[in-house]
């Protein structure tokens, strides 16, 4: 949280002043509530009646909640051994089973108004997501065996493209690639699939150049700056670009660029300060 949240309540007034004021006219002006609504998270409960305003803030309630049970279950014995996996399958499976209620008869493409709030308001249909990290993790350090975590991880994926699951046009739900979003489920799959390939793999210093290494180590260090400051400050820019004729190769170069450097300010201007102010108040606080 000390990490989390200081670059999050900067990056949401910086989203709000670039769709206010930087905008294309043709695009909605948010007004000043839409501050407080986003900085509440309020977002997966209600999309509707509370908007992000950047698309990409949706996973930072997730985060916290996910962190905070990490942390909670670490301290129990549900944070180790048989129970850990048990935790991990239960995790995977439940949201799986009860997939059907977005089904119900007569009304497929709209599950019921309060199995929705629950389901996205506490992302319970992306918790596969956090299992599958949990799983990466244990299979690197060598707690997973190979085909506990590779059952584990299949699950993982079929979970993420059963979310993909659309209505067809006539409203149906219909279990089919012509009703998924398969190419997105499967470039998270690939993804996942990277990570623990990487994850496994010696040190980076043994097989990859010292400058690329320190490259890849001085982005991954302000990759949660990036990921703030990169969607709706990107649509903004990549918009203005397209406005006066730029190609869409420039347009994501100079989002991309954009990004980093917004990213890496908000890094080191906030993010670490702040995280070692609140650090070392905890730990004045934990003396006591």
């Amino acid at each position: 949280m000390a990490r989390l949240l200081p670059a999050f309540l900067v990056a949401v007034p910086v989203a709000w002043v670039a769709l206010r004021f930087l905008s294309p006219e043709d695009w909605a002006s948010p007004d000043a509530r839409e501050v407080v609504v986003n900085w509440l998270m309020l977002g997966n409960w209600d999309t509707v009646r509370y908007p992000w305003l950047d698309p990409a803030f949706w996973t930072l309630p997730l985060q916290l909640m996910a962190f905070t049970a990490a942390a909670v279950l670490s301290t129990t014995r549900w944070g180790f051994g048989p129970r850990l996996r048990v935790l991990l399958w239960t995790m995977v499976l439940v949201p799986l089973l009860l997939w059907p209620l977005r089904a119900r008869p007569g009304d497929p493409a709209d599950p019921p108004e309060w199995y929705r709030m629950i389901v996205d308001g506490f992302g319970f249909h992306r918790l596969h997501l956090f299992v599958a990290g949990i799983a990466v993790w244990l299979w690197s350090t060598r707690r997973m065996g190979n085909g506990h975590a590779l059952a584990l991880l299949a699950f993982c994926g079929l979970a993420q493209f059963v979310h993909g699951l659309m209505p067809g046009p006539d409203g149906v739900l219909r279990v089919d690639l012509d009703h998924i979003d398969a190419v997105a489920a499967a470039l998270v799959c690939v993804g996942i699939a990277l990570v623990a390939l990487v994850a496994r793999l010696p040190r980076p210093g043994g097989w990859i150049p010292a400058p690329l290494a320190t490259a890849f180590r001085r982005l991954a260090g302000i990759s949660y700056g990036v990921y703030l400051m990169h969607q709706t400050v990107g649509y903004v820019v990549m918009r203005r670009l397209q406005d006066v004729g730029v190609g869409p190769l420039l347009q994501s170069a100079a989002m991309l660029v954009v990004a980093v450097l917004l990213g890496w300010l908000l890094t080191r201007l906030l993010e670490r300060p702040a995280h070692g102010v609140l650090m070392r108040s905890w730990d004045r606080v934990a003396a006591r």
